[in-house]
């Protein structure tokens, strides 16, 4: 759900949908002159979209990105920021117990692994939302049970505040909604993030919805084509 329309529609949630504002901005951008497509930045959980033509002066127009981590992975490695340093990444977060709508994100995920196989410069991220449960062994069942061998998609487990920290206050994962929440109030959003190699946001999904999974790996090649 890549939110391209000014805030000001936002009050018009009711009457039309996400997709429709999405179609809205490519038509908008389509329109200009100026061949070259960007996605936009978002620097607050109100996902107020910064539309900027070319990266000088981003750090302070766009100060927000993604902040440091340190969790294990499905194969028992730490796994740093460092693993999306320079690298576009998408992330999610789900739990192993969900029966609802995490394996219908799982395989959407799976979607945009399969179109950019062995990709090195593409980092996905799955935070695990009840790390006191998803283990090391558990996250690698998980995956083994789903036929996931990609390298570069890390199921993440650790501390529970601080993947909760990450995913409210640096991913902005459910929006305004739970920006201000801790760690007491469970975590459980159906968001996928897309964010660039500066780790600065770029897109918000509904991971649950195959047409928007489409438009996330649209998005993927067009981050692909930006220059330094």
């Amino acid at each position: 759900m890549a939110y391209w329309a000014p805030k000001t529609v936002k009050t018009f949630r009711t009457a039309f949908s996400k997709n429709s504002l999405i179609v809205v901005a490519i038509l908008t951008v389509a329109c200009q002159s100026d061949p070259v497509q960007h996605l936009p930045y978002y620097n607050t959980p109100d996902f107020s979209p910064i539309f900027l033509d070319s990266q000088q002066d981003t750090a302070r127009k766009v100060p927000h990105t993604i902040g440091n981590f340190s969790f294990t992975d499905q194969n028992g490695a730490t796994t740093t920021q460092k693993v999306i340093e320079g690298k576009i990444h998408v992330a999610d977060f789900f739990f192993t117990s969900c029966g609802a709508i995490c394996p219908k994100m799982t395989r959407h995920m799976q979607l945009v692994e399969k179109a950019f196989p062995n990709d090195d410069n593409l980092i996905l991220l799955s935070y695990s939302v009840t790390p006191w449960i998803d283990s090391v062994a558990r996250l690698k069942t998980y995956c083994q049970t789903n036929g996931i061998q990609a390298k570069n998609w890390h199921f993440l487990t650790g501390n529970k505040s601080e993947i909760y920290q990450l995913a409210r206050q640096s991913y902005f994962a459910e929006e305004e909604l739970g920006f201000s929440k801790d760690s007491t109030n469970f975590l459980h959003t159906e968001h996928f993030l897309l964010v660039d190699k500066y780790k600065r946001i770029r897109g918000i999904y509904n991971g649950t919805l195959e047409l928007e999974m489409q438009q996330l790996i649209a998005d993927i090649r067009t981050l692909k084509k930006e220059t330094d």
